[in-house]
């Protein structure tokens, strides 16, 4: 009867249970440990520094750095500063020097069909020595801008080609069927001899190869803003000669995309953007 009420009864504080089962003794508990503050909220006064290491948004200065590689620099564009540098001292001579003089320079320059027949090397050069307008010309900008970017990606030689690929181009485009009108009685003798000078053509070509470096929600506005801008003197008949040859300089522009994607990703510059991928058409 002992025995059974000894068993019936409560459990011995000596019972050996996992936690001690190497004294048979019963282990203090420990204490909880308190439970670990919040983390401090926005707003809150005596905020901890910032942790070493903790990226910081730099957002701005990294769109600063890209709106700074569209200035020309001798080192890093030199073809687009070189000629800048050019086309600074000519504008700067045709709104100072004597008018008669001026005229007689652009005169000498001009790619019109007499002076392509006698010295087309040396007046397709020279006629990309003035800017049409002076620096005021949306042109002017354009060039600095588009011709920065692409030398950026393409390297100076290949940019200048391009450039040279639609000013050439686009000149023989326009000024060809004036000679062969000429030569048929289409058009008069006097149409043999005009002004013809700048470097909207090199632009446009150089607009139009920029485009098929960009992404493609860049790319298909930049062209159609281009063409809106381009096709009022067209429908306006102003200047046609010109005016097609910047619709044509545009197109030779599209026309160089092969080439200038393989001359990008074959770049230093071109190789560091996504793995050297250009965007596709």
């Amino acid at each position: 009867m002992t025995e059974h009420a000894v068993a019936d009864g409560p459990e011995p504080a000596s019972k050996i249970t996992p936690g001690n089962r190497a004294t048979g003794t019963c282990r203090a508990r420990r204490p909880a440990t308190a439970p670990r503050a919040a983390a401090p909220l926005d707003g809150i006064p005596r905020q901890p520094a910032p942790v070493p290491g903790r990226p910081r948004d730099r957002r701005p200065a990294a769109t600063l750095r890209r709106l700074l590689r569209l200035v020309p620099t001798p080192t890093g564009t030199p073809f687009t500063f070189g000629y800048g540098v050019v086309l600074a001292v000519t504008s700067y001579v045709a709104a100072h020097a004597d008018p008669a003089l001026v005229h007689t320079l652009h005169q000498g320059s001009s790619t019109d069909v007499a002076h392509l027949l006698h010295a087309p090397v040396f007046v397709l050069v020279a006629s990309a020595l003035w800017v049409a307008g002076a620096l005021t010309s949306p042109f002017s900008l354009a060039f600095l801008v588009v011709l920065t970017a692409l030398e950026r990606r393409l390297g100076g030689v290949r940019t200048a080609l391009v450039f040279l690929l639609g000013h050439v181009l686009a000149t023989l485009a326009t000024e060809v069927p004036v000679g062969l009108a000429v030569l048929v009685g289409h058009l008069p003798d006097t149409s043999l001899h005009r002004l013809d000078y700048g470097i909207s053509f090199g632009v446009a070509a150089s607009v139009g190869a920029l485009a098929g470096l960009l992404t493609p929600w860049l790319r298909w506005p930049l062209l159609a803003g281009c063409a809106a801008a381009l096709l009022p003197d067209l429908l306006a008949a102003v200047d046609p000669l010109t005016s097609w040859g910047h619709l044509i300089a545009l197109t030779v522009g599209v026309g160089t995309w092969p080439w200038v994607r393989r001359w990008a990703g074959a770049t230093p510059t071109g190789a560091r953007r996504a793995g050297g991928a250009v965007p596709a058409v």
